[in-house]
């Protein structure tokens, strides 16, 4: 059988949504960016990329385009590589690669680039969702397939009584990774700097001026977070305009909206050896499970034991986890009922610090997970996400 194997990772930094770096640039700008990058980082012949798959879960930023085909377009690669967008919400990223990979094992191209993209600041605002169209058809048969994000999130601290305190405890351990990572350059391999232009709006006159910027690394986390300063944080969601006893999702352990993309160069091993090329590491296997919406968090409960299943794994042979963190609150139950090692999950922090462009950070998390699994020496690592509109979706590799 054929093998798909990852001969190289690039990713953006990641710019906070509305009032980061990257405010006014468009998604194939940045799709095409970490895709020029990756072509670039492998050293293979543009016109031997035969298709290039991109992930995004507010497809309405393109009106209507395909982004796959534009990230293409974007990067200067011939117009003989043709694109597609997925769309599996916060999975997109992930999904792409999967799907790249199994068609390169179906001997259906050689060759091909996939990743993810959103960019947040350009197709939803911070007071109107662009997700807000409803079918009566879907609320008759489930009344909670609309339901916010956070309000998911808030039901899952219910329903299986994650604390408030462990919410924080977790958050604090992501930020503190991440700036330990960041210290010690462990992004410096998969990050492409960029340049970009910012919108900046004066507060008083809305005015809109524009600077000139370079994004070499992340702008999201906050490096200096403790303890105290997570445990002051007041519960966003709110009921009306009153926030009600017991609500646990603050603005520090849940992930932040950011922009940015990511993608990857994969190809048949036997073209990749042929090339001279050493592979990052091998595509094994995916697996994709449903859940209730009402706590669509937790779709990694489902879809983990089902990849593991199909490959005769367990949870302690996975050297390496990456686990999005949506939000503190199942990122901690995942953990629990999964039996994750706390010390082999989410090693470098997450999306609480980093930021979570929807659809990118799959493809961001397959990156890293290869590249700090080599460091670590680890033959496994898992990608895991949870699935707005409930549903999980685990991908496994091998790290070379």
């Amino acid at each position: 059988m054929r093998e798909a194997v990852i001969v190289s990772t690039a990713r953006t930094g990641l710019a906070k949504s509305f009032r980061g770096s990257f405010n006014d640039t468009e998604a194939p700008a940045l799709g095409g960016h970490v895709v020029k990058a990756v072509v670039e980082r492998a050293g293979v012949d543009p016109a031997s990329v035969e298709d290039c798959l991109f992930g995004a879960a507010a497809q309405q930023g393109t009106q209507g385009y395909n982004i796959g085909r534009l990230c293409a377009m974007a990067a200067g690669l011939p117009s003989s590589v043709a694109g597609m967008s997925l769309d599996r919400q916060c999975g997109s990223g992930l999904m792409s690669i999967a799907s790249a990979a199994k068609s390169i094992i179906c001997n259906e191209y050689d060759v091909a680039i996939a990743g993810g993209v959103e960019s947040i600041s350009l197709t939803q605002t911070k007071h109107k969702n662009t997700h807000k169209a409803r079918s009566e058809t879907v609320v008759k048969f489930d009344p909670t397939a609309y339901m916010p994000m956070i309000e998911t999130a808030e039901v899952v601290c219910d329903r299986y009584n994650i604390s408030r305190e462990s919410q924080d405890q977790y958050s604090l351990q992501s930020q503190l990774r991440t700036a330990a990572a960041q210290e010690a350059g462990l992004f410096a391999d998969e990050i492409v700097a960029m340049n970009a232009t910012m919108a900046i709006v004066d507060r008083e006159t809305k005015e809109v001026s524009y600077k000139d910027v370079n994004v070499d690394k992340d702008e999201c986390n906050r490096p200096s977070t403790t303890l105290e300063s997570l445990q002051g944080l007041q519960p966003v969601y709110k009921d009306g305009m009153v926030i009600k006893e017991g609500r646990n999702i603050t603005a520090g352990n849940a992930s932040q909206l950011s922009d940015g993309a990511a993608a990857v160069l994969l190809m048949d091993s036997k073209s990749a050896e042929m090339q001279g090329l050493e592979p990052l590491g091998a595509y094994r296997g995916l697996a994709v499970a449903g859940c209730d919406s009402d706590e669509m968090g937790i779709g990694p409960v489902f879809a983990v034991p089902k990849l593991l299943n199909r490959h005769g794994l367990s949870v302690d042979d996975i050297g390496l986890w990456e686990l999005n963190e949506a939000f503190a609150c199942q990122v901690v139950y995942c953990r629990d009922q999964l039996g994750i090692d706390n010390d082999k999950l989410n090693v470098n922090g997450g999306s609480i610090a980093i930021g979570h462009p929807f659809g990118m950070t799959g493809a961001r998390m397959v990156g890293h997970a290869l590249l700090e699994g080599k460091r670590r020496g680890v033959k496994y690592a898992v990608v895991t996400m949870c699935i707005g509109g409930g549903q999980g979706a685990a991908g496994l590799f091998e790290v070379f």
